[in-house]
């Protein structure tokens, strides 16, 4: 049979966790169809309804409603496969997304960007499972510690996000210039004996899966022998003919030459990973413009923000960012790169090609049949 992920009562066949891609890289039907094939599907709810008509006027409610079209449709394809979420908690309105993921029959909800201190709660009496990401020892015993505490629970599952990830990151641009793969293999051991104190004390096996960088079959017998459960591919997914964004999105990555990837200052302020492309190189002059002038004295401005406000990050003031991260992401996936951010992993310059998902989780499934 192999090695199967266990998430309390859901069962992955194969233990692939497709990693949630936004803004809506990873909606409905590849979510859709990972499921189907054995793994669990993840839908990102960032910005989800950037394709529907009242997005512009209304986004947060757009989005909400969004949400359940995409699991309804994604459990259509899936054919009882696992179809779950990502919600980061830096979303504004961040209990409203869980509970429409919640209601809407999300199987489980994955979430990082901050501490998903108050999950929990909006998550009581249903039985969608959840799953804290944490990069850090500190991140893994902080979450472990408060959900005990004040829930009187473990998490379902775990995933644990190195430095090789995609979109925005949890570690410093230094962390992620000095940390070697040995280094991030001492705290990722450290991560998992917390995680192994807290399924102890509630007699639950938490599954740990692991994320960042892990690209094909070599990748993930790697990780699985080392203790992992599982692991989360998220940038193999985007050059596949299921991926929910346009060709010329997926041609970014399967023409990135390695060097192409590069780490970006995001405007929320977050490091990110990206493809450098003509947006990129653009915000790089202006960039380089700005700090010219604050050299030679003149005042920094705020600038009044000549787009609309899509109500996407709790943080975030639109007239102190050099861009709208909602419309960079939005371009992108829709196939106007020029004026598109192309959030990418580590891996991006390996695509080679277009694949079906099929082909993915056969070569996932054959090498996860060797552990039992």
């Amino acid at each position: 049979m192999g090695k199967a992920l266990i998430i309390g009562d859901l069962k992955a066949r194969v233990p692939v966790i497709q990693g949630g891609m936004g803004v809506g890289v990873s909606l409905s039907n590849l979510a859709g169809n990972v499921a189907k094939c054995g793994g669990v599907g993840i839908i990102s709810t960032a910005q989800i309804g950037y394709q529907e008509p009242e997005f512009e006027k209304n986004p947060i409610e757009t989005n909400l409603k969004a949400i359940a079209k995409h699991i309804k449709k994604a459990k259509e394809i899936a054919q009882g496969g696992i179809v779950g979420v990502n919600i980061m908690v830096a979303t504004r309105r961040y209990e409203d997304y869980v509970k429409a993921a919640v209601k809407a029959g999300a199987d489980l909800i994955i979430s990082g960007a901050g501490l998903p201190a108050k999950l929990p709660a909006f998550v009581e009496k249903s039985k969608t499972k959840i799953a804290p990401v944490v990069s850090s020892i500190k991140s893994a015993s902080v979450i472990c510690k408060l959900w005990d505490r004040k829930y009187n629970r473990c998490p379902d599952l775990v995933v644990i996000e190195g430095p090789k990830a995609g979109g925005h990151l949890g570690f410093t641009k230094e962390e992620l210039e000095q940390t070697t793969d040995l280094d991030y293999e001492k705290e990722m051991q450290g991560i998992m004996e917390v995680i192994q104190e807290y399924g102890e004390k509630y007699k639950y096996h938490i599954p740990v899966v692991v994320a960042g960088g892990i690209y094909d079959n070599k990748d993930m017998e790697h990780a699985l022998k080392f203790g992992a459960d599982g692991v989360q591919v998220a940038t193999r997914f985007v050059t596949t003919y299921e991926c929910d964004a346009s060709d010329a999105y997926k041609q970014a990555y399967i023409q990135a030459e390695k060097e192409d990837i590069i780490l970006v200052k995001s405007p929320v302020g977050m490091p990110g990973r990206a493809i450098r492309n003509a947006f990129i190189r653009q915000k790089e002059t202006e960039n380089k413009e700005r700090l010219l002038q604050e050299k030679g004295g003149a005042a920094q401005q705020e600038q009044k923000a000549a787009w609309n406000c899509y109500q996407c990050l709790e943080k975030c003031n639109p007239a102190k960012i050099p861009y709208c991260i909602t419309s960079a992401l939005v371009n992108a996936v829709k196939g106007n790169l020029d004026q598109g951010l192309i959030f990418c992993g580590s891996n991006a310059y390996r695509a080679k090609k277009l694949e079906h998902v099929a082909e993915i989780m056969e070569e996932f499934e054959r090498s996860a049949a060797a552990y039992q």
